[in-house]
């Protein structure tokens, strides 16, 4: 079964929300995606139009993708074989421009070969990341000085700034700065301060399907190793508990053992 392309939001919702909403924890980049397209347009990604899919077979959906300019596309895992392949070729097809994929690894690399043959363009792997789920929260000992807050409207550039400089070290594109604003309207942003002096920042994408992800998660480097990244994910996992949350997780980059360890001792 070929892939399904739309533009429209509410045909994706109707065709592939279920499957997405069955898998929360799995699928919790694209339902955060599809809550900040419904709750603030899609002109906050950028001038072209999204585009979703979904792959059908036996009369199920078995993938779906999506993608909001400028950032990757992004495809759910385990899809059937020959699916993320030719939804490369169908994008392709279509004149998409696009910087990359998010995908399991053999789907990634299957859409990459799609994609190299279809373009001729050349591929490669930038980051390998893992999903953690939240068990027990085990604060950091001994605690770092200071105390979190909320991040409020007057905080709102300094998050922006460290936001950008955030994705900058890890080479990904920054957050849209409406969704940025929108997070911190709702609370979701949380700051690590010392002598009344923010020294580290813990997000919070939002509760959606039961699930609230943690990032980005940011220390400026000259205040680096005086544990405040780990107190400050502690505080913001535990804003999310406190709102309902059935499941806290995040991603943290393969590459970087500091932070994978950090993580894993915190619960």
């Amino acid at each position: 079964m070929p892939w399904t392309l739309t533009h429209d939001l509410e045909e994706y919702q109707a065709a592939a929300g279920v499957f997405l909403a069955s898998r929360p924890v799995r699928h919790t980049v694209e339902l955060t995606v599809l809550a900040a397209l419904r709750t603030l347009g899609s002109a906050v990604f950028g001038a072209e139009p999204p585009v979703f899919g979904w792959w059908t077979a036996g009369g199920e959906i078995a993938a779906a993708m999506l993608q909001t300019p400028p950032y990757p596309v992004l495809l759910t895992s385990a899809t059937p074989a020959g699916a993320a392949t030719g939804l490369a070729v169908a994008l392709a097809d279509r004149g998409r421009h696009l910087i990359g994929v998010n995908a399991a690894p053999l789907d990634a690399h299957g859409f990459a070969a799609g994609w190299t043959a279809s373009t001729g363009a050349t591929a490669r792997e930038l980051r390998r990341t893992r999903l953690f789920r939240l068990g027990e929260l085990i604060p950091p000992s001994p605690a770092p000085a200071g105390q979190a807050r909320i991040a409020g409207s007057a905080d709102l550039p300094g998050v922006q700034d460290w936001v950008a400089a955030f994705a900058r070290e890890v080479q990904d594109r920054p957050g849209s700065a409406a969704v940025i604003a929108e997070r911190v309207q709702q609370g979701w942003m949380l700051l690590w301060e010392t002598d009344g002096r923010p020294v580290a920042l813990a997000g919070l994408t939002g509760t959606v399907a039961g699930v609230n992800r943690v990032g980005p998660v940011y220390t400026p480097p000259e205040l680096r190793r005086q544990g405040y990244a780990g107190a400050a994910t502690v505080a913001v996992s535990r804003l999310a508990l406190d709102h309902g949350a059935d499941e806290v997780v995040l991603f943290t980059d393969l590459a970087n053992p500091t932070s994978n360890a950090l993580y894993q001792r915190l619960g």
